[in-house]
C-alpha cells in the first residue's frame, strides 16, 4: 500500500465520519460545518487524484456557494440555531433504507464490472473542459445559473413577509415617520 492509498483511505474516513454527523447531529449550524469538513476531505481526495479543476470547482461550488447558501437560509429563515427537538427522529428507517441501497449499488457494481479491466480514456485539460461546458453546454449552464438566482430571490421574498404588503400596514410605519 503506498502513501497516495493511504492518504486516500484517511480523507474518505474523514468525509464519510464527518457525513454521518451532517446527519446525525441535532444542530443545524453544526451539520452545515460538518458538511463543509465532508465537502473539503471529497476535495482533497480529488487532489491526490490530480483531478485540480475538479477539486477546485468542489470547493467553489459545492464548499463555497452551496454551504453559504445553507447557512444564508438558516439565518433568513430564523431557524434555531442550538439543538432541536424537530430533528429527533427514529434512525432505524434511515438506515435500513441506507443499507438495502448501499447493497443494491454494490451488487450492481459487481454485476456491471465484475473483474474486467476499463480503458481509461485520455486526460482532459482545462481547454478541453471549458470548451465543452461553454460550447456545447453553454445552455444548460446558462439555465442552471438562472434557477440559482431565482431560488436566491424566492428564499429572500419568503423570508420576508413585509415584501408586497401596502405601506401603511407595516409594523412600525407610522405618517410621521415617513
Amino acid at each position: 500500500m503506498t502513501g497516495v492509498d493511504v492518504l486516500l483511505l484517511a480523507l474518505g474516513a474523514v468525509a464519510v465520519g464527518s457525513g454521518v454527523l451532517v446527519v446525525t447531529t441535532k444542530h443545524l449550524v453544526r451539520a452545515g460545518l460538518y458538511l463543509v469538513v465532508c465537502l473539503g476531505a471529497l476535495a482533497a481526495d480529488y487532489l491526490v487524484l490530480t483531478a485540480e479543476l475538479v477539486a477546485w470547482v468542489q470547493v467553489l461550488i459545492y464548499v463555497g456557494a452551496v454551504v453559504v447558501l445553507l447557512l444564508f437560509a438558516v439565518m433568513l429563515t430564523r431557524a434555531p440555531v442550538g439543538a432541536s427537538d424537530d430533528l429527533d427522529r427514529p434512525g432505524w428507517p434511515a438506515a435500513l433504507i441506507g443499507g438495502g441501497v448501499a447493497l443494491g449499488l454494490t451488487a450492481l457494481l459487481v454485476d456491471a464490472y465484475r473483474w474486467t479491466v476499463v480503458d481509461l480514456p485520455d486526460a482532459g485539460t482545462a481547454e478541453r473542459i471549458g470548451g465543452q461546458i461553454f460550447g456545447s453546454w453553454v445552455l444548460p449552464f446558462e439555465v442552471l445559473s438562472v434557477l440559482l438566482l431565482s431560488a436566491l430571490v424566492g428564499a429572500v421574498v419568503l423570508s420576508r413577509p413585509d415584501i408586497g404588503r401596502p405601506a401603511a400596514s407595516r409594523p412600525g410605519r407610522t405618517e410621521a415617520g415617513r
